[in-house]
């Protein structure tokens, strides 16, 4: 299989996506209270990872993390997605992003940091993938910078838990949503895990659909069942 690596030197400040924490994580991990939430999780923008970008590929596109994420039971789950405009907020190296993307969704893979920004433009143009199907959106850390209406999903993936402001941050989240748009947010179940980040970074379901409330979102659906690891949670 051909691998789609930027230099080697490259060092990546932890973002969204990069935060992830297994034994070969890096740095300091800084906790910050959450006004919104009783949880304590660490805030993305205070997290410095100095892992080399080939490791943190590596990780991320892993037959490890397949074995977890189980990305075949994911897309069964999003139903018939051609033709969807869908934000991957989040994207990190794109591991959802080419997946939607070749599922027939129309994919904004939006991240905070330029180097994974640079990661799925190098694999977009290696695939030869055009514009219409895969476009970037460098995003701050407190806007996901959604015009009114503009996406049919938002697809979070193991990123809920490094937002900050959560409340106003998906507030703004919904009204990128189109009339019948979809949030979809997969995160790990609390407790310690052999995948994902430490216990007391996790935000439980139930405080999650909460805040989501806070934020304007009515109706939810939660899968428990499909993944072992993982909770689902769909809402609009």
């Amino acid at each position: 299989m051909k691998k789609f690596l930027l230099p080697a030197a490259l060092a990546l400040s932890c973002t969204f996506s990069s935060c992830k924490h297994d034994t070969q994580s890096h740095g300091e991990h800084h906790k910050a209270a959450q006004d919104s939430s009783t949880h304590s999780h660490g805030k993305a923008n205070e997290y410095m990872h100095q892992s080399n970008l080939d490791e943190l590929v590596k990780r991320f596109e892993s037959p490890e993390r397949d074995a977890y994420q189980q990305p075949q039971k994911v897309m069964e789950y999003l139903g018939d997605i051609s033709g969807e405009k869908i934000m991957d907020l989040g994207a990190g190296t794109g591991y959802f992003t080419f997946k939607l993307a070749d599922a027939g969704a129309q994919v904004i893979a939006a991240d905070v940091d330029d180097q994974f920004q640079q990661y799925i433009k190098h694999k977009k143009k290696e695939l030869d993938l055009s514009d219409e199907q895969i476009s970037l959106r460098k995003i701050p850390y407190d806007d996901p910078l959604l015009e009114s209406g503009e996406v049919d999903k938002v697809l979070l993936v193991n990123t809920y838990h490094h937002i900050e402001n959560r409340v106003d941050y998906f507030a703004k989240v919904l009204k990128g949503l189109n009339e019948d748009g979809e949030l979809i947010i997969i995160d790990f179940i609390e407790g310690d895990l052999p995948v994902g980040p430490p216990a007391d970074h996790k935000v439980d379901k139930s405080d999650i659909i909460e805040e989501l409330k806070k934020a304007g979102f009515t109706n939810f659906d939660v899968n428990d069942d499909l993944l072992e690891y993982q909770f689902i949670i769909k809402t609009n």
